[in-house]
């Protein structure tokens, strides 16, 4: 991804040991993150983890208990800085008896400058139903528009919370490029998505949170050079599940037939030497992918430490 030309500016986004609590429950807890500018972040964790709250928080629709936000060099409360933010939330609510076209136009209005050549080429490139009302579209059809609006006034940061929800994997594509097209242009983009495809084609960094805490800030390529190998193995004599869990480093996946997945952590050396005496007829190792990455950390497996979030 190429950088913003404004990147001396310091950080599009600085949370500093940010803690949200609901009562009793967790929000999100001494959440600290930078996103440069020119940069695309993943922000990754299952249902209920924090990402909500921390985008609440990054958007200034929610007051932290402790700690600081900043957006854009200031407060994302503040009338001018929230203008040059993008926003796509989880939840997307538009007014239903208006068009897609009535709506785009009034918040267009709204912001000012908004080029109607830019509304419309977004709306051609997305499929974008405009002159249908808005309650008569399908949740994919409502996700575009709302992807119009996160993008037409050509914002310097996005926000987005599950942004190709409901939409087909052309459009997932179309989304990629438009995502590259503004970061080229000096957009920052922060974007939190279940679709783990997504997020590893589009993004610079990724940071996974769990439990309202973050566990991990790192590149894609750094997460797999520090988290576990995924082998297949084929034997011809397959031992007892608890004797390749006994190696060092190696945890079973899946047993079917004479074949045996494994993951390992660490050096091969182990395994190696203990596939020895098993009649060993074929193996494959590969690196984890990002959606084995992510799941290692929900599953509390050792990866190796990184560059974690302090």
């Amino acid at each position: 991804m190429s950088r913003g030309s404004d990147a001396g500016q310091g950080p599009a986004v600085r949370l500093g040991g940010l803690t949200k609590r609901y009562g009793r429950n967790r929000g999100v807890e001494s959440l600290t993150l930078e996103v440069a500018r020119g940069e695309v972040l993943g922000f990754l964790g299952p249902n209920g983890a924090g990402k909500s709250t921390t985008i609440r928080l990054v958007m200034g629709l929610s007051r932290p208990n402790a700690g600081s936000v900043q957006v854009l060099g200031g407060s994302p409360r503040e009338v001018a800085v929230r203008r040059r933010i993008g926003y796509l939330p989880g939840e997307l609510r538009l007014f239903p008896a208006l068009s897609g076209r009535d709506l785009l136009d009034r918040l267009a209005h709204i912001h000012g400058g908004v080029s109607a050549v830019d509304i419309d080429s977004l709306a051609a490139r997305l499929g974008a139903e405009l002159d249908r009302p808005l309650r008569a579209l399908s949740k994919g059809n409502r996700q575009k528009i709302g992807l119009v609006l996160a993008f037409m006034h050509r914002p310097e940061l996005l926000v987005l919370d599950e942004p190709t929800s409901g939409l087909d994997p052309l459009l997932q594509d179309e989304f990629a490029r438009l995502i590259r097209e503004r970061v080229a242009d000096g957009a920052t983009v922060f974007l939190s998505s279940h679709d783990l495809d997504e997020v590893e084609r589009v993004v610079d960094r990724v940071a996974i949170i769990r439990e309202g805490r973050l566990v991990a800030v790192d590149t894609v390529s750094g997460l797999r050079e520090r988290a576990p190998r995924v082998v297949q193995l084929h034997l011809d004599h397959v031992p007892a599940q608890a004797v390749l869990a006994a190696i060092p480093g190696v945890r079973v996946i899946d047993r079917r037939g004479d074949g045996v997945s494994l993951e390992v952590n660490g050096s091969m050396a182990p395994l190696l030497r203990a596939i020895g005496d098993m009649g060993a007829t074929d193996l494959v190792a590969r690196p984890a992918g990002l959606d084995e990455i992510f799941r290692a950390f929900y599953r509390g497996t050792d990866v190796d430490e990184g560059p974690l979030a302090s």
